[in-house]
């Protein structure tokens, strides 16, 4: 039951709750305070609500609400009592509230840290995870206002309400008095309870995106009797397409009465139809938008694919109208692919939807495709149906205001029917999310993106996402940290899609090259070298080769266990009169198909010149062949989401074609379900970290029938795309044994020392901007963390560096700290190896002489440290990425070349290995040329280090540890430089919401 409130001063509405989640379901709602305007709004709910619920809510008969009652749920001060109400369609469809009450259970303030809480969700929309997501919602409120636990009282009976407070995930308390059941819970967000909520937040994108893909009818609104324009191209083009619903016209010039536009019924709104209606297509100038939404959101149409232009890409004006249509949307419930969408589509036989631009639906295939321009969309479309590669699904976002690539990230983890997930992307709205979800989605199927607008430091037009700071080459290294395969342009990401949907994964970097031209073969060899890959000799089959002599030659090196992969190189044969035989591609198909069939599981790709039907031929296995059966494969470890949130839930799909667990080896009907052979790897210099991979993996069973071959007219793009499948199937083998971080800095890592002086300097000088910490201090702070940093004392005059140098001992190295010469020994700024007093005076002689005043170069004396590599670590936090860890050599590598290596925090053992061996300059730590490896074990801990501090307090917003001199034996910081400042948000870790407009 719900004590009394007190009376306290109101507070302002706090319009920062307020925010759009999608439900179970796929449908959205809107959470949001109650305020005092809501009184009709609550009695209207309550009526709504069945005498059962009601009973559960107040433990015993409730009819009505008096007046008091709703006076007492309708004022809150928005700390000590606090409401939330869902509304779809601005009415209430669920509520939850919170007193703030004693250790005796009566009301209370702060510092009072508990509070009770109760919930009430209309019967007609219990089961959508209503109360799942208020919860989420309050508990984070009441974290903001110093609350702690929640109690709750519910009935025995109650197993709906019992059911959303134990599977929440927070560490709670359960007992049995007078006659109901007591719960108490800790809000402090555990592991388990951010696994459960991204797991929900999963499974409702995934299937709000389902919805638009699948729906079971749609109106096309704005298809006209006048041909060629936009609504009724779509509409003629849905037709066409055999889409298997209901098909709706809808435009307000038509005539009253029955009527049919191209065979479907045509009406003149929304209302007239009678009928559920799915999906609209609204495709009406933009100023009658609102109105065409209103119409489908009165009549509970699930979700729009807004074509109309006219918004965010026209500026300012048009920005302010595409987020009021995104507002109007969700009030409904909807959820909006668009504005100035190109369309969608899904070629799945029992929906058969293509409500897009595109002429032509593209066959039937495994690759789901995701653009953020139509443009795109449509050179990737063409491209994919030259190479008969056939698509699951499509998305043109067009302004991307709603659905992102989040959304179908989540939809294609889920898919059955995608293999690979092709992403063009302008801008990232959520890159902490997207990097997220795409570790997530790479380990069961491959995520090939190519990012837009890399250098423009804005994003496109119509995008109203925040814009990091970050370089493109960071953001691709964090991107290929997630498991994704960045390329460079649309070519490649349809070279790399079309081999990974069609074959099965290398299991190492290991290449046959096998052709009729010996030159081909050559360049073949040659580009293998350029990409990393370690392809051996070509063989030459000479170009008076028959298809017989091709199969054979295939055949072999599929057997042969010392390759992982094979090219085969083709031009046209020569006859025994000397005349070339161009059109023989198809006979040349059926020999590579036969050899492939008979194969042990490896991947084969194609380089063609002027082979007449070759690729079409090569093509036409997959795209032709019946349905193929899934593989079960061998279970994969669950992520901590998905252990969290099993209970109740459908699980992913584990076998995602070509791509299912490495541990599963059993053979499908169809080369495109191969199971999952990731790459070994091979020995290199620097060595590799140490790997995961089971060694002695049993091969795999022959394949009963061929399938894609994927063909190229150059060596060099076939090369491209086995090189990226050949890092992706490494990462997927890393990825199956998760890195850790190492306990044993558990014991030299002083916590809460280090966030009490993060206090103290915060609370010394409270600039939002922030607060770079001297010498001496960020000295102290790292030593927390187990970081030492090797003192400097200044030297103003000569006597002062002598007096130093006697403090430090020799020998000393004397250098500038000025702003312009710092790390500048090439300027002359450094005096190292300095022996005894007589050379330190000379030394600040000339180091003056040469420079400057001492008052304008800062001098400092510091002990000498052992010899080694020279290295740079930094750490920073961007506000839409999140806190990434840098490494490289220090100077020209890092700073002219750009040589450095990425990390997002926190890293594991795994991650710091890697960073340390990524750079192009890594042979120098491990004995370049002769000269003595360095300690990177110790290199590797530091790493850790810095990247448990940064995570451990989002205050650090920057450190910089520069130089740190790498030694055979040890490492020594010389120099560091910390930044502290308020942390930014983190919305990654607050409650499910939507992107706000």
């Amino acid at each position: 039951m719900e004590p009394m409130p007190e009376q306290s001063p109101p507070h302002a509405y706090p319009d920062h709750w307020e925010a759009d989640v999608v439900l179970r379901d796929g449908g959205t709602a809107r959470i949001r305070p109650i305020t005092t305007d809501d009184a009709e709004r609550l009695v209207s709910f309550y009526e709504q609500v069945s005498d059962e619920s009601k009973y559960y809510r107040f433990f015993a008969p409730y009819p009505r609400l008096s007046d008091r009652d709703v006076h007492r749920f309708t004022h809150h001060d928005y700390v000590d009592r606090v409401g939330l109400a869902v509304t779809i369609g601005g009415e209430f469809i669920g509520t939850v509230r919170y007193d703030r009450i004693d250790d005796r259970g009566r009301p209370a303030s702060a510092p009072a840290d508990e509070a009770e809480v109760a919930f009430l969700v209309q019967d007609a929309h219990q089961g959508r995870g209503v109360a799942s997501a208020l919860l989420e919602h309050i508990a984070a409120v009441a974290r903001e206002r110093g609350i702690r636990r929640f109690a709750a009282e519910v009935l025995p009976a109650n197993n709906k309400m019992i059911k959303v407070f134990r599977d929440a995930g927070y560490t709670q308390r359960r007992s049995f008095e007078d006659g109901s059941v007591h719960l108490t819970l800790d809000l402090e967000p555990t592991e388990k309870s951010l696994a459960v909520q991204r797991g929900r937040e999963q499974r409702a994108e995934a299937r709000s995106v389902q919805r638009l893909l699948a729906p079971g009818s749609v109106a096309v609104i704005g298809a006209g009797r006048a041909p060629g324009g936009v609504g009724r191209t779509i509409l003629r083009n849905l037709l066409a397409a055999g889409y298997t619903g209901r098909a709706y016209a809808v435009n307000h010039a038509f005539d009253e009465g029955p009527a049919t536009l191209d065979g479907v019924p045509a009406h003149r709104s929304l209302g007239e139809i009678g009928e559920q209606v799915d999906l609209a297509v609204i495709a009406v100038p933009a100023h009658r938008v609102p109105e065409a939404v209103a119409d489908c959101g009165e009549h509970g149409v699930q979700g729009l694919v807004v074509v109309s232009a006219g918004y965010a890409e026209r500026g300012a004006e048009g920005r302010e109208l595409q987020r009021e249509l995104v507002r109007q949307a969700r009030s409904y419930g909807m959820r909006i692919i668009g504005p100035n969408a190109f369309g969608i589509i899904n070629t799945a036989e029992a929906v058969r939807l293509n409500a897009s631009l595109a002429p032509e639906s593209p066959a039937p295939g495994r690759i789901g495709l995701f653009t953020q321009s139509g443009a795109i969309g449509i050179a990737l479309l063409s491209g994919l149906h030259r190479r008969g590669a056939g698509l699951s699904s499509f998305i043109s976002a067009g302004n991307r205001a709603d659905v992102s690539g989040n959304d179908f990230l989540q939809y294609s983890f889920e898919d059955p029917d995608t293999d690979v997930a092709l992403l063009y992307l302008e801008s990232l709205g959520n890159p902490r999310k997207f990097t997220r979800l795409a570790r997530r989605t790479a380990a069961v199927k491959p995520v090939v993106v190519v990012k837009g607008a890399r250098h423009s430091g804005t994003n496109p037009p119509g995008h109203a996402v925040p814009v990091s700071r970050i370089p493109d080459a960071t953001v691709s290294a964090l991107m290929r940290q997630a498991g994704v395969i960045r390329v460079d342009t649309v070519t490649e990401m349809v070279d790399a899609g079309i081999l990974l949907a069609g074959q099965p994964l290398p299991s190492g970097p290991r290449v046959a090259i096998l052709g009729n031209s010996e030159s081909l073969g050559l360049l073949t060899y040659d580009a293998c070298l350029a990409e990393g890959l370690r392809p051996r000799p070509p063989i030459d089959l000479t170009t008076a080769a028959s298809p017989q002599d091709f199969r054979d030659a295939l055949a072999e090196a599929l057997a042969d266990a010392t390759c992982d992969a094979v090219i085969v190189t083709a031009i046209p044969r020569v006859g025994e009169d000397g005349e070339a035989e161009t059109g023989d591609g198809q006979v040349l198909a059926a020999a590579l198909h036969t050899a492939a069939a008979g194969g042990s599981a490896k991947p084969v790709a194609v380089v063609h010149v002027e082979l007449g039907g070759l690729a079409e031929a090569l093509a036409a296995a997959s795209s032709t062949a019946a349905p193929h059966p899934r593989t079960a494969a061998a279970p994969r470890t669950a992520s901590p989401e998905e252990a969290a949130d099993r209970a109740g839930a459908h699980a992913p799909p584990a076998t995602g074609g070509p791509h299912a667990a490495a541990a599963d080896r059993t053979a499908t009907a169809d080369r495109t379900a191969t199971a999952d052979r990731t790459a070994t790897g091979a020995p290199a210099t620097p060595p590799a970290p140490a790997s995961s991979a089971a060694p002695g993996a049993a091969a795999p069973d022959p394949l009963p029938r061929p399938g894609r071959i994927p063909a190229y007219p150059a060596a060099e793009r076939a090369v491209r795309a086995l090189a990226e499948a050949v890092k992706y199937a490494q990462w997927r083998r890393q990825a199956a044994v998760p890195g850790k971080v190492p306990e044993l800095l558990d014991d030299t890592i002083d916590e809460a020392g280090a966030a009490a002086l993060i206090e103290a300097h915060l609370a010394a000088a409270p600039d939002p901007r922030g607060h770079r910490l001297g010498p001496d201090e960020a000295r102290e702070l790292l030593g927390r963390y187990g970081i030492g940093v090797r003192p400097t004392l200044p030297a103003p005059d000569p006597d002062a560096a002598v007096a130093a140098a006697a403090r430090l001992g020799y020998p000393v190295a004397l250098k500038t700290t000025a702003p312009h010469l710092r790390h500048r020994a090439d300027l002359g700024g450094v005096r190292l190896d300095v022996a005894d007093e007589d050379a330190l005076r000379r030394a600040y002689g000339d180091l003056t002489d040469l420079l400057g005043k001492p008052a304008e170069l800062l001098p400092v004396v510091q002990a000498m440290a052992p010899r080694g590599v020279d290295t740079v670590v930094r750490a920073s936090i961007d506000a839409a990425a999140g806190a990434v860890l840098s490494f490289g050599l220090a100077g020209a590598p890092s700073e002219l070349l750009g040589d450095t290596a990425h990390r997002l925090v926190p890293v594991t053992d795994r991650d710091a290995a890697e960073l340390i061996r990524s750079i192009r300059a890594a042979p120098v730590l491990f004995g370049w040329r002769g000269a003595a490896p360095v300690d990177t074990a110790a290199l590797e801990e530091l790493l850790l280090r810095l990247s448990r501090l940064v995570d451990d307090h989002p205050e650090v917003v920057s450190v910089a540890l520069e130089p740190v001199v790498v030694a055979p034996h040890g490492l020594t910081v010389l120099g560091a430089s910390v930044r502290l400042a308020p942390p930014p948000a983190r919305g990654d870790l607050g409650p499910r919401r939507l992107p706000n407009y």
